[in-house]
């Protein structure tokens, strides 16, 4: 077929227009977040309830990630991902209104099924437009994510603050995003599959090349969870640091994570894929070295902010590299997520058992070794590279500019 790509200018229009809806899809996780105590407290849960209701999340996501490739090839990328992204946003209330255990874990699962489905859709979509455009964009993409989350959960807590029912702000926010969402889809790409290719199966094994780089994005998630999850801990525990002290500890990783996002293409562009996962890698382990070895909290932070830093841009590359590896980006990119969403699940747990069974030290030993990985299998991440440099529009899909 003769070549369809859009115009680059159309291209760079629906850059910013996937960024917004990263920016989107952040910000619910965001929300979410800052009212879990009232959602506990609404459904008369328990520490250990919570936890369990929680993992429903996961679960959910995990389950309903394969099948965004089935819808994409069904209704086209964009009227995917504007239903896909309303489910998501329009999802948020559902938890609010669980008036019990049973509830939010149904409530949870589906909350979590929009989102790894929406997740799925757009990384493709990132993952076009970076090849169309010959240059790493997604780092930028998931900075915007982040950003998201942050404006999400500040709302979020001057909604707890000022004692706002929770359904009442989920109201508000699911349907402010949920408008911003469907608007901005209207400019992103609409890929469409050939007349003559065949729809993913609605169930598939990840290929192996997605099994590898999830492997990388696995250490890199592992080592993020446990410092937003655990660093205030550590610094309160073990260094017998003020509550204000610790909790601070937890915005700047995530600050810095969310600036070396943003920054990161740019550093991606200039070195490739590869050489930025190796040095970030070298990053967390001396992060990892400084926490493990430290003696006042100055000198953890410095590590958890290093740590931060080193994995800011691993999920996003892998993301890159995965739907740069096959013919099937959408399937390739719910496997790496699949196994990051895995580790995101049980490095909390995990963590707070090895510390049970030891000592917060150990547990970050674990992690340290773990970032070791991202140093020693970076370069099952090159299809990254190769993608960043394609100039060809796809071979098996058309894609239309963006339309109102």
């Amino acid at each position: 077929m003769g070549d369809m790509s859009p115009a680059r200018e159309e291209v760079r229009r629906a850059r910013y227009a996937v960024a917004a809806v990263f920016a989107v899809h952040g910000s619910v996780t965001g929300s979410f977040a800052t009212r879990v105590p009232w959602i506990q407290d609404h459904a008369g849960l328990s520490a250990g309830q919570l936890g369990f209701a929680l993992a429903f999340t996961a679960f959910g996501a995990a389950c309903a990630m394969p099948l965004a490739g089935r819808v994409t090839h069904r209704f086209g990328s964009r009227t995917a991902l504007r239903g896909l992204l309303a489910m998501w946003t329009l999802a948020l209330v559902l938890p609010s209104v669980a008036p019990n255990l049973v509830t939010l874990c149904l409530a949870l699962f589906v909350y979590g099924a929009s989102s790894g489905m929406a997740d799925v859709a757009m990384n493709a979509l990132g993952v076009e437009v970076e090849r169309l455009l010959g240059k790493s964009v997604m780092s930028g993409l998931h900075g915007m994510w982040s950003a998201g989350a942050l404006t999400g959960s500040a709302a979020g807590t001057l909604a707890a603050h000022l004692g706002a029912d929770a359904r009442a702000h989920f109201a508000l926010a699911s349907a402010v995003l949920t408008v911003l969402g469907c608007a901005v889809c209207a400019w992103v790409l609409d890929v469409q599959p050939a007349e003559d290719e065949e729809p993913p199966p609605r169930f598939a094994l990840p290929p192996r090349s997605a099994l590898l780089i999830g492997a990388v994005g696995f250490c890199a998630v592992f080592a993020e969870g446990a410092t937003l999850d655990w660093s205030a801990v550590f610094l309160r525990d073990r260094l017998d640091g003020s509550a204000g002290l610790a909790a601070s500890a937890t915005t700047g990783s995530m600050l810095t994570m969310a600036v070396a996002r943003i920054a990161g293409d740019a550093v991606v562009n200039r070195f490739g894929a590869v050489r930025t996962v190796r040095a970030g890698g070298a990053l967390a382990v001396l992060g990892g070295l400084l926490i493990v070895l430290a003696r006042h909290p100055a000198s953890a932070m410095t590590g958890f902010a290093l740590m931060g830093l080193g994995i800011a841009v691993v999920v996003p590359l892998c993301f890159a590299a995965a739907g740069h590896a096959g013919p099937n980006p959408s399937q390739a990119i719910a496997g790496v997520a699949t196994v990051t969403y895995t580790s995101g699940l049980i490095a909390p747990s995990l963590i707070g058992g090895v510390a049970q069974a030891t000592s917060l030290m150990v547990s970050f030993c674990v992690v340290t070794a773990l970032a070791c990985g991202l140093v020693l299998f970076s370069g099952v991440l090159r299809a990254a590279e190769r993608g960043d440099r394609a100039k060809a529009g796809p071979q098996s899909a058309a894609v239309s500019g963006p339309r109102s």
